[in-house]
Formats: C-alpha cells, sequence, structure tokens
C-alpha cells in the first residue's frame, strides 16, 4: 500500500546528541517532520518513525494495537543508542505516551523527554462504549487536523478505526499507571483549546510524573496539532534549548554533521 503524501519516515546522521520524534495516534510523521528537520538543522542525529498502521488507510491501522507502535519506537531508541552518547524523545499526542512509557522502561538511557499535548486518557461516554461497539461499528469520525492556522493541514486519516481506538485506551492506561516511574527532565507544552486531548491530561501526568526538573509552557495561539500551528516555532526553539541545557555540548565543535 502506497503511503501518503509526506507520511515518509525521517532520518537524519548528526552529531553524539540523538532524538527520537513520536507521531500522534492516526498521524503520520508529517504532523512532527518540521519539528525533527529544526533539530536535524542544528547538528543532532534524529530519528522519526512510522507507527504501523500509519500513514496508508485507516484501514491498516485497525489490524494493528498498542503493542505494534510501542515496538517500533522501541526500536528506534535502541538503534538510535547505539550511534549515540546521549538520546532525549519528543512526541505529540500518543506519542507523547509512547515516550512517557520509553522513559518508564529505559530509565537512564533517556536523557530527558518533551511532549506536546500529550494523550493519557479517552475521554467521552463512547469510551467506555468501545469494548463492544468496536465489533459492531468498524470506524468513527477522524481527529486530524486540529489546527488553528489558516492554510494548515495534518497527513491523516478521516477515520477512527475503533479496534485501534480501543487497544489506544488500553494502551492510555497502561502509561498512566507508570507514570511514577517517569523521573527523567521534562519539558510539557500543552494548548489550553485543544479539541481532541483536554488540557486535564497534561495536568495529570505533570501530577504523577516523578521527574524533578519539570517545565510546563501554554501554546496559546495553537490547537491540538501545534507542531503545525502558530506556535511550532515556540515548540522547536524551546525544545532545543532543553536539550542543550541537559546536554551542554550540543551546538558547539565536535556535534555537527558527520555526513
Amino acid at each position: 500500500m502506497p503511503l501518503l503524501p509526506g507520511a515518509e519516515p525521517f532520518h537524519h546522521d548528526g552529531g553524539e546528541i540523538g532524538v527520537l520524534v513520536c507521531h500522534g495516534f492516526t498521524g503520520s510523521p508529517q504532523s512532527v517532520r518540521p519539528w525533527a528537520e529544526y533539530l536535524a538543522e542544528r547538528g543532532l542525529t534524529v530519528s522519526l518513525p512510522l507507527l504501523p498502521g500509519h500513514g496508508t488507510r485507516w484501514q491498516d491501522l485497525a489490524l494493528t494495537g498498542w503493542q505494534d507502535w510501542y515496538a517500533e519506537v522501541d526500536r528506534a531508541l535502541r538503534e538510535l543508542s547505539e550511534q549515540c552518547e546521549r538520546v532525549f524523545v519528543v512526541g505529540l499526542s500518543m506519542g507523547g505516551a509512547l515516550a512517557l512509557r520509553l522513559a518508564a522502561k529505559h530509565g537512564d538511557a533517556i536523557s530527558g523527554i518533551v511532549l506536546v499535548n500529550p494523550g493519557n486518557k479517552v475521554h467521552g461516554l463512547a469510551a467506555k462504549a468501545l469494548p463492544v461497539a468496536r465489533h459492531v461499528v468498524r470506524s468513527t469520525k477522524g481527529i486530524v487536523s486540529d489546527i488553528a492556522k489558516g492554510g494548515s493541514q495534518e497527513v491523516g486519516y478521516d477515520r477512527i478505526p475503533l479496534h485501534a481506538a480501543h487497544s489506544l485506551r488500553k494502551f492510555f492506561t497502561l502509561v498512566d499507571a507508570e507514570l511514577a516511574q517517569v523521573t527523567q527532565p521534562l519539558l510539557v507544552l500543552h494548548s489550553p483549546e485543544d479539541h481532541v486531548v483536554p488540557p486535564v491530561d497534561s495536568a495529570r501526568i505533570l501530577g504523577r510524573v516523578s521527574s524533578r526538573d519539570v517545565t510546563e509552557k501554554l501554546l496559546e495561539r495553537s490547537y491540538h496539532v501545534a507542531t503545525l500551528d502558530h506556535d511550532a516555532e515556540l515548540i522547536f526553539e524551546d525544545t532545543y534549548h532543553f536539550i542543550a541545557r541537559l546536554a551542554p555540548g550540543v551546538g558547539k565543535e565536535g556535534t555537527a554533521a558527520r555526513g
């Protein structure tokens, strides 16, 4: 099945500091590629994988579950760790949940995490019906392109397969139970007006992690896909400064791209 335009994975070989970038549920690398490219342009080694079932058609996503999505970012993290001295993980929406689980499981192998509008729970009465409804209804209306900026579009699915949504709900429950195991420095950027993930999800994450080095910032001009919205440049700059603070060699001689 051919990929949607812009849904291709991205990799850049840079210096000894690596960054794993995780996209969201029903989205694709396109939604976070400018984030990845910004970091790559500053000499970092960057990996942005395409999650299984994404970037083609929603029917393909229906055949996958959280174990598949997590296995892909876990594989990419191990690959980056072999290549780089230090690794950071950043993620949008469900990508933020994937980053949190990697942080909980890999400990000191991850030097810090950055979350943009991270998901923590499937909300609403419909969520409780998922275990049964997924056997009756195949899909529901999509959630892509929640963006305030005119002319900006997210490449993703216009339908959500309910089997995958049910798996996502189970994954969020799993990650929520592991939040206390997250100890790494943490930067959370979230939008007060988000029509996909409510601010309460970020608040719960901030209240349950064990990280002591925590920074929270509001994205006042953006909706859910803030990495393609008015605050995108702010996200990119804050991410780079966060990494540079924790890995002082960033931006200095010796961290330039190797090729």
